[in-house]
């Protein structure tokens, strides 16, 4: 808390904003929501030099920095460092830590199945890749997929039965959590915790982000109090949702987080035209920054022909038959 108190207020480093929200990226959002749901002020920097990494998001203020792949995720970061704790209330309750369990994972599965294998490369590409040159972009988003079929242990032999697996699962969580919610205005008690804000994260983006054909999308929109209590509080907090049906880019992002974007604390302006900054002297760690972002496109350029090398020769019959099972148009 004092290296907090001297840094004053925070900084979430998140993807970039599209389809109509702040950030469309799974693992940002909700922390985005668990900010504001605890009433603390923070600027809003967007990141998109390193779109794969497992640190984003972050928060960071001072010398007090969370990221994401330490101690279970920025959300748990915050609460064991005594910087905020929304879930003091709940985190013994049964009920609670099962239907959290239920939205960390079979919602979360079903959502990375959606995003790089059941749906086409563009909304996966739009939220992570849309910045990045050509070929790295694609390769990216093939190593993502294909890391996502592993998690999920899919396979050419047993993709219908784990599809249907994964989104029973998911039709068992909505429905779980919309017995739990009734017609209250958050999941558990009178107020939010982080399982509203992880759910929260989730809905908003299986409803702007995914396609009308979406399974997942079809199966939320059969529960409508989750619907409507997705609407109340994004109203709240967002502000206007009528570009939901849009799917348009909301502003484009910057790529270095000391110099990125920065949104005010407020909701009614997040998704305004970036002001443009006077040019200045670069200091020694932008200087060095810019100089590890050059080494990453070169170490990404370099991992391309690794990619292409350890697919070519005698695999090439198995890629393409993949790629075709896939249904990924690799020439646009």
């Amino acid at each position: 808390m004092e290296q907090l108190r001297e840094g004053g207020k925070l900084i979430l480093v998140t993807t970039k904003p599209c389809f109509g929200l702040p950030t469309a990226c799974p693992n940002c959002l909700p922390v985005f929501f668990y900010l504001k749901f605890a009433r603390l002020p923070f600027d809003l920097y967007f990141h998109s030099t390193f779109p794969d990494s497992d640190q984003i998001p972050y928060v960071e203020s001072g010398s007090y920095v969370a990221y994401n792949n330490e101690k279970g995720g920025v959300i748990e970061c915050l609460k064991e460092d005594g910087i905020v704790n929304l879930d003091s209330d709940f985190n013994t309750i049964p009920e609670w830590i099962s239907l959290k369990a239920m939205v960390s994972s079979a919602l979360a599965d079903a959502l990375m199945h959606e995003l790089w294998i059941a749906s086409d490369r563009k909304c996966a590409q739009t939220i992570y890749h849309s910045d990045l040159p050509w070929p790295i972009g694609p390769i990216l988003y093939l190593k993502q997929a294909r890391a996502a079929k592993q998690q999920l242990g899919i396979t050419k032999e047993n993709a219908n039965r784990k599809e249907a697996e994964i989104y029973k699962k998911a039709d068992l969580a909505y429905a779980a959590l919309s017995t739990r919610l009734g017609e209250d205005s958050f999941l558990f008690g009178d107020r939010p915790s982080s399982l509203d804000a992880l759910f929260l994260g989730h809905v908003l983006i299986t409803l702007q982000a995914l396609p009308d054909t979406s399974v997942l999308k079809s199966k939320l929109l059969n529960y409508n109090n989750l619907v409507k209590y997705t609407e109340k509080l994004s109203a709240e907090l967002v502000g206007d949702v009528s570009a939901w049906s849009s799917g348009s880019p909301a502003v484009s992002s910057s790529t270095n987080p000391s110099s990125s974007t920065s949104k005010p604390a407020g909701f009614s302006n997040w998704c305004s035209k970036p002001k443009t900054k006077p040019k200045k002297e670069r200091t020694e760690e932008e200087k060095k920054f810019r100089r590890r972002a050059k080494y990453f496109l070169a170490a990404q350029f370099i991992s391309v022909l690794v990619f292409l090398s350890l697919f070519g020769g005698s695999d090439t019959a198995d890629v393409e038959f993949e790629e075709e099972d896939d249904g990924i148009d690799y020439n646009e």
